[in-house]
């Protein structure tokens, strides 16, 4: 293979083989379950990264089953997003991400960086409850429960948290094991049609485990859940800060 054909064909690895396809990434009947909770204000102080401001002391537990996305295909994942400031802009930080697929996870790192690992998430219906579990391995970690579409939410103040900035730290070593590449990008999600929205009451757990830290930062008080449906394109990013910089 020739240097220039290296050149243009090169966007992932392994070169002849690459574990997800080019974009744009399209996702339908997109389900997510977030229970938004307060914690404690050290802890998200202690992993939350300058420029980026804590903007209250909650956080967001999120499970999002993707049954068909082009591209990755048919997944589930779960993690932890905390509210946050950018130059006094409002949005969001994605602190962790597990799920079950390789697809999602060699794309969602090597091209925005999100921080995600392998593990075992699901949301499912049992009876009248909704309930999400994170098992890394045989061990839960995370079990989230909620009153299945007991009230109905607006559709506007759903679409309205959809469309604010999300924020990520994206880290890519040099061959040394140096970073080469470490900035904080950010993304929208677009094209976005709300499909159904529903609250009702709910509870969290988080569990320790040493690889998957979700109980790092540790459930107080559960402020609210919301479980919704939605079609959405997953917007490539761009770069707000570089740490790299001189």
């Amino acid at each position: 293979m020739k240097i220039e054909d290296v050149r243009r064909t090169a966007y992932s690895m392994p070169l002849t083989n690459p574990s997800f396809p080019p974009g744009p990434y399209h996702f339908f009947d997109r389900e997510y379950f977030i229970i938004t909770y307060r914690t404690d204000p050290e802890a998200l102080a202690a992993i939350v990264p300058e420029p980026l401001e804590v903007a209250e002391p909650v956080v967001k537990y999120e499970f999002i089953r993707m049954p068909d996305s082009t591209g990755f295909g048919d997944y589930t994942e779960t993690g932890q997003v905390i509210p946050v400031r950018f130059k006094g802009e409002l949005g969001a930080y994605t602190h962790a991400m597990y799920l079950d697929d390789e697809g999602p996870i060699a794309g969602g790192r090597e091209l925005w960086g999100f921080p995600k690992k392998l593990a075992r998430p699901k949301i499912e219906v049992e009876s009248d409850v909704l309930v999400g579990s994170l098992h890394y391995g045989s061990v839960l970690c995370a079990s989230a429960t909620m009153g299945y579409k007991h009230r109905k939410v607006d559709h506007d103040v759903v679409l309205q948290s959809m469309t604010a900035p999300n924020f990520i730290l994206k880290i890519i070593p040099h061959v040394d094991g140096s970073p080469r590449i470490c900035e904080l990008v950010r993304f929208h999600l677009e094209d976005i049609t709300l499909k159904e929205a529903w609250t009702g009451p709910a509870a969290l757990g988080l569990f320790p485990h040493a690889l998957c830290d979700v109980a790092r930062l540790p459930v107080r008080e559960v402020v609210s859940a919301l479980h919704f449906k939605a079609d959405l394109t997953l917007g490539l990013g761009s770069v707000a800060f570089d740490y790299m910089a001189k």
